[in-house]
C-alpha cells in the first residue's frame, strides 16, 4: 500500500480530512474500537472543557502514535499560547488554540509551535511526536516544521471579520466553535451575519487564495455533506455509537 502524504500537506491541498474525539483515559482496546467505526485521519483531545494531566497525555499520545494516529490537542486558554512548545513535548502533533481574535496571539502561537529558524520553540522532550529515529536536532526540527499542524479557533464576530489577518503563514486551519460564536451572534442581533453559516461563508471567502483550511465541529457524519458543499474540508466528529 502506498504511504499517504503527510497530513499537513493533505490538509493544505484541500483533501477531505476527518478527525474523531476520544477520552484521554482510553486504553488500547477502547481507542481501537473508536477508530474501527470509520476512516479517520487524526484524534482530537480537549483540555479547554475537560480535565487532563501531563502524564496521561504522554501515555495517550504514545498509544495513538503506535496506532498510526496523530493527536490534535486543544489547549485550556487563549493566553496559554506561550505553553504550546511545552505541550508539544508531551506528544501531540497538532495544537488548537481557542478563542483567537488578536494577531498578537497568532504570533505567539507561531513562535511557540515552530522550531528555529521559523519559530522559537525550545529543543527537547523524549515524548515528542515523530522523534523516534530522528535523533539529529536539525533533522527533527525540519521534519516538525513541515509536519506539525497548528489550528486557531474562530469563536467570535471579531475573529470572523479578521479571519484573513489571523490566517498567517504557518497556520494550517481555522477551526470553529459554533456554540460560543452563537453566543456572540445572539449578543449582536443587528449584525449583518445572522447565523453561524453566514459567518462560515464569509471566512471561507477570505481564505480562497490561501492554503489555510476551515475545520468544523460537525459532531456526526451525517452533517458532512452540507459543509462539504460550503467548502469545509476538515471535520471533527464524536465517536460513532454504532
Amino acid at each position: 500500500m502506498q504511504e499517504k502524504d503527510p497530513l499537513k500537506q493533505r490538509i493544505r491541498r484541500g483533501e477531505i480530512i476527518v478527525g474523531v474525539s476520544a477520552p484521554l483515559d482510553s486504553d488500547r482496546g477502547r481507542l481501537e474500537e473508536i477508530l474501527s467505526k470509520d476512516t479517520y485521519d487524526f484524534i482530537s483531545l480537549d483540555s479547554q472543557h475537560s480535565p487532563y494531566n501531563e502524564e496521561k497525555l504522554v501515555t495517550f499520545c504514545a498509544l495513538a502514535e503506535d496506532l498510526g494516529m496523530p493527536v490534535q490537542f486543544r489547549i485550556k486558554n487563549t493566553r496559554h499560547a506561550y505553553l504550546i512548545g511545552n505541550i508539544l513535548d508531551l506528544g501531540p502533533m497538532g495544537i488548537e488554540v481557542p478563542l483567537v481574535e488578536d494577531e498578537s496571539i497568532v504570533d505567539e502561537a507561531l513562535d511557540a509551535f515552530y522550531y528555529p529558524q521559523v519559530g522559537r520553540r525550545s529543543w527537547g522532550g523524549a515524548a515528542r511526536h515523530g522523534v523516534r529515529g530522528r535523533d539529529d536536532r536539525l533533522e527533527y526540527a525540519n521534519w516538525w516544521n513541515n509536519n506539525g499542524i497548528l489550528c486557531l479557533q474562530i469563536e467570535s464576530l471579531t475573529a470572523v471579520k479578521d479571519a484573513a489577518q489571523l490566517a498567517k503563514a504557518g497556520v494550517d486551519c481555522l477551526t470553529w466553535g459554533p456554540a460560543d460564536l452563537s453566543f456572540d451572534l445572539e449578543a449582536h442581533p443587528e449584525h449583518p451575519f445572522q447565523t453561524v453559516d453566514d459567518c462560515l461563508v464569509n471566512v471561507l471567502k477570505q481564505l480562497e487564495d490561501t492554503e489555510v483550511r476551515v475545520s468544523f465541529r460537525t459532531g456526526t457524519p451525517d452533517q458532512r455533506d452540507k459543509y462539504l458543499e460550503m467548502g469545509v474540508t476538515v471535520f471533527m466528529e464524536r465517536p460513532r455509537t454504532t
